[in-house]
């Protein structure tokens, strides 16, 4: 009984201490965040399939393939009218032009998407996306994507989930740093949700921000609201995920000379995609936007999207006439995965979706570019499944399997997140049939695209971020050390047994404000502070009875060697205003002082340094 009930006590005692005070406070939040987050999803897909089936199915009569896991809406196409296409998207172009504008100028140089724009907040303000931001910019991404604007529904979801944590720490008056976590746990609920993938979006939304490092703290929150996010979407659309595929496996060790050639395939496809993008957007639409302003740019980058999306290409399937490069193109994924799209469609619809999405996103247009780096790394897949198979049709026996494994490479590579969208392929095919093709292919990619980035705004590591300012400050600091700044000579050193009346004579006759103890053999033992004493010095009648051991506080110490991150942590956690520095052989040999006004004043110096540099940066 006395066991269990020591054992109770020691579980009661960790709660207490670990728990509930840290983990479990975060548990609690990641659940609100991904509360919201979920509704927040669940709306945004609904709206975007109501449009995309009012719009492009009824209205234009333009039948795009759906995956097994959507199309939410089903019905007799309308009569075929295919100018419709660029009538909405220019009219959407001009319309989120307007509002941008109008309401949230400050958000025209944020950011390649909503992705890149919570990268941006993250990184830069503070961890703070407004609410209208997110707001109008959800609603002009239903109206580009229903309109047919190439572009997908995982950034906008990322950057209004990232507006919702952003707005709960603000009602829940958290700190930057805190906020910064809501943000991303925010995002990762979302993109788990609208991607029905919940690990693969919470790891996908702490690593995205770095090129090389991840957000750690954020990975509790994050979780916890995508598994949460994930449970409310499904609750109003199913638990199917987005394709209706068969399981892949992987048997034949041969294969891997395949799935390395597909990262090849994929970095080229990657660094042409990414070098599109960014000419179209900056060298015609910036431009563009100076001379004859931000609204008509935006219309015109929306007439062109729409006279993209009904000439290139269309493809008759059973008399019903489709687009192939509207809308995110999840259908001609899994179409491709199945084998019903051959080599030729894709190297066409490869060429097709990187211009459309390039005019959609660069022109300004709201939307993700996720969803289209997904579609041109499944075709780019396809292409080396589709002539493998044709060559070597004992080795590459299932050709889809390439497709699935050249999304995730290809998003790996061009956004420098290599686990997260591993685990979503792992989450859509339901098992780690492919986990060692996509382990390879994944690494490959990331280390052929390392100089190319999707994403504008992301750095490459903590401290390069100005989120982290205080870490790129423990790395300045952590170059300086104790030999360079403590003060060496003799140190008045008191003995245990030495009486308050000797102590306040040795006061009286030192510059020193706090003295080391030793015991009497010598051993380091305390501090005592001039501080404590003053309580004391005047009562005469203790001077004989009260001695220094009655006195001494905790012994700390430093050593020359110590950087000065070392010091400032003894600092900080013992509030002395001098600690000993002792040899480095010998922590009783006390052979000199360090100041604490010394360390604090490099550490000022060096923030004042990295935030010098952040003002050079800008």
């Amino acid at each position: 009984m006395q066991v269990l009930t020591r054992l109770i006590n020691y579980w009661r005692d960790f709660v207490k201490s670990y728990v509930t005070v840290a983990s479990f406070r975060w548990l609690v939040i990641g659940v609100l965040v991904g509360c919201f987050s979920g509704l927040v999803a669940a709306g945004f897909f609904w709206l975007v399939e109501v449009g995309k089936f009012i719009i492009q199915h009824n209205l234009a009569g333009i039948v795009s393939p759906e995956p097994a896991g959507e199309g939410i809406f089903h019905g007799p196409a309308g009569q075929f009218r295919p100018w419709i296409i660029p009538v909405f998207t220019t009219g959407t172009g001009l319309l989120t032009g307007w509002l941008v504008n109008r309401f949230i100028p400050e958000t025209i140089n944020g950011g390649t998407d909503g992705t890149d724009a919570t990268i941006n907040a993250f990184h830069n303000h503070g961890g703070i996306i407004k609410a209208r931001v997110a707001i109008i910019r959800g609603l002009c991404s239903v109206l580009t994507i229903a309109s047919g604007g190439s572009a997908g529904r995982e950034g906008p979801i990322t950057q209004m989930g990232a507006g919702v944590g952003s707005w709960l720490s603000k009602k829940l008056d958290f700190s930057a740093k805190e906020r910064r976590l809501l943000l991303l746990a925010g995002a990762a609920g979302g993109l788990g949700a609208i991607f029905r993938a919940p690990l693969g979006g919470a790891l996908t939304a702490v690593e995205v921000i770095y090129r090389e490092d991840f957000e750690a703290e954020a990975i509790l929150p994050s979780v916890m609201s995508s598994v949460v996010s994930y449970s409310i979407f499904t609750f109003f659309f199913g638990t199917e995920p987005i394709f209706g595929i068969p399981r892949f496996t992987f048997n034949d060790p041969r294969e891997l000379i395949f799935y390395a050639l597909l990262a090849f395939v994929c970095a080229a496809v990657g660094w042409m995609y990414i070098r599109t993008f960014y000419y179209i957007k900056y060298h015609i639409f910036v431009p563009l936007r100076e001379k004859i302003g931000l609204m008509w740019a935006m219309g015109l980058g929306g007439l062109t999207m729409g006279i993209i999306g009904i000439a290139y290409p269309y493809t008759a399937m059973n008399g019903i006439v489709t687009g192939g490069v509207l809308s995110g193109g999840y259908g001609w994924l899994e179409l491709a995965i199945l084998g019903q799209i051959p080599a030729l469609g894709m190297c066409y619809i490869i060429v097709g979706k990187t211009l459309a999405t390039s005019v959609t996103i660069g022109s300004g247009l709201s939307g993700g570019m996720f969803a289209p780096a997904l579609f041109v790394g499944g075709m780019s897949g396809g292409l080396v499944g589709k002539l493998g198979h044709k060559f070597f049709p004992d080795i590459v026996t299932q050709p889809g399997a390439y497709i699935l494994v050249g999304m995730a490479a290809f998003f790996a590579g061009v956004a420098n997140a290599p686990i997260g969208p591993l685990i979503m392929v792992t989450e859509l095919t339901q098992g780690y049939g492919l986990l060692a093709p996509l382990m390879l292919a994944s690494a490959l990619c990331l280390v052929l695209s390392r100089n190319v980035s999707l994403y504008e705004h992301q750095v490459e590591n903590k401290f390069d971020s100005p989120a982290h300012a205080e870490d790129a400050t423990i790395n300045v600091l952590e170059q300086m050390h104790v030999s360079d700044f403590y003060n060496p000579g003799d140190v008045v050193v008191l003995e245990e047994s030495t009486t308050l009346k000797a102590l306040t004579d040795i006061i009286a006759n030192s510059d020193q404000l706090y003295f080391p103890v030793r015991r009497e053999d010598g051993w380091y033992s305390g501090m005592v502070s001039i501080h404590n004493v003053r309580n004391w010095m005047f009562e005469e009648g203790l001077h004989e009875l009260v001695v220094v051991r009655d006195l001494m506080s905790r012994p700390v110490y430093v050593r020359p060697d110590y950087d000065l991150y070392q010091a400032l942590l003894r600092f900080v956690n013992t509030d002395y205003g001098q600690i000993p520095v002792v040899a480095q052989t010998n922590t009783s040999d006390i052979i000199g002082l360090i100041n604490r006004d010394d360390v604090f004043q490099a550490y000022a110096e060096a923030i004042a340094e990295v935030k010098q540099g952040e003002e050079i940066l800008e």
